[in-house]
């Protein structure tokens, strides 16, 4: 799983690499307005379900779960819009918009974790608006760094024209930008999207592109498999119905609540319906947050 994760990483870098700064400014609505509305409303509709299902639940378990959920796979849906071409449709640029904040919600989600639970906070975690600050001070370093040190070397990568460096230049980029992210206690993916955009007005974007892509889809097929093995089959066969009521119960609200959201931000029905079913599903962050966080409320 740990390994597989860096398949999520390139794939947010590669999704980076196709939105230069001036078209991420014009999604700044859907972005901080949408988002918020969407993980809010999905996450204490999950809590209102997980609070009704599990009443030997405390209330603050129950937020605990019900806020992850609330997040959507950003492995299975960027891939699909990708491949159908449909990235730039009304609804492609809302549902990435959404993606893009549930990224960041990481980073509140894991203090709202950590604030709730009755166990000692991890030894040397940064947690709380400290937190916040480290992560805005690191997306400043690395647009920076993006700026003043990766585009020249990118330039002198050129004047060689060797391609190998091509790969390696962009894997150490992508790693780098992850690690700082994850030193910090921030999505790793959110790094690797800035050091895309940073780019995503290089004369060099297509080349990482070809060269990354590779890598993105081998360790993406290996994050689903990692994923599937996570499963407890014998927690589905002792309760196989509840187990699929919650299931349902997560796809219901999130398909109405972003549904609701799409046409009160102007979609039309047809498009708010294909936009409320990509995103109905659990996400794999959720995943890596109660790994990285499994203490107990």
């Amino acid at each position: 799983m740990a390994y597989s994760e860096i398949g999520i990483v390139l794939l947010l870098f590669l999704v980076g690499l196709e939105l230069s700064p001036s078209r991420l400014w014009l999604l700044r609505r859907d972005i901080f307005l949408f988002g918020p509305l969407q993980v809010i409303l999905c996450g204490l509709g999950m809590f209102a379900v997980v609070h009704f299902a599990m009443p030997s639940f405390s209330w603050e378990a129950a937020l605990v779960l019900g806020l992850p959920l609330a997040l959507s796979s950003t492995a299975q849906v960027l891939p699909l819009l990708q491949s159908r071409g449909r990235m730039k449709t009304d609804y492609g640029e809302k549902s990435f918009s959404i993606l893009l904040f549930q990224d960041i919600s990481i980073v509140p989600i894991l203090t709202i974790v950590a604030a709730l639970s009755r166990a000692p906070a991890l030894e040397g975690a940064i947690e709380g608006w400290t937190l916040a600050l480290h992560a805005v001070l690191a997306i400043v370093a690395l647009v920076l760094a993006g700026r003043y040190l990766l585009s020249p070397l990118l330039r002198l990568v050129g004047k060689i024209s060797e391609r190998e460096l091509f790969i390696v230049t962009g894997l150490f980029t992508v790693c780098v930008s992850a690690a700082v992210m994850q030193a910090i206690g921030v999505s790793p993916a959110l790094g690797a999207f800035v050091a895309g955009v940073m780019l995503a007005d290089s004369p060099y974007r297509h080349e990482l592109e070809a060269d990354i892509d590779p890598f993105r889809s081998i360790l993406l097929g290996l994050f689903f498999l990692a994923v599937g093995m996570l499963l407890d089959v014998d927690v589905i066969l002792a309760q196989p119905l509840f187990v699929a009521s919650l299931a349902l119960a997560l796809v219901a609200v999130k398909i109405t609540v972003i549904f609701a959201l799409g046409r009160f931000f102007g979609l039309k029905s047809k498009q708010s319906i294909i936009m409320a079913m990509l995103l109905s599903q659990g996400g794999e962050f959720p995943l890596s947050c109660s790994q990285q966080r499994s203490r107990p409320c």
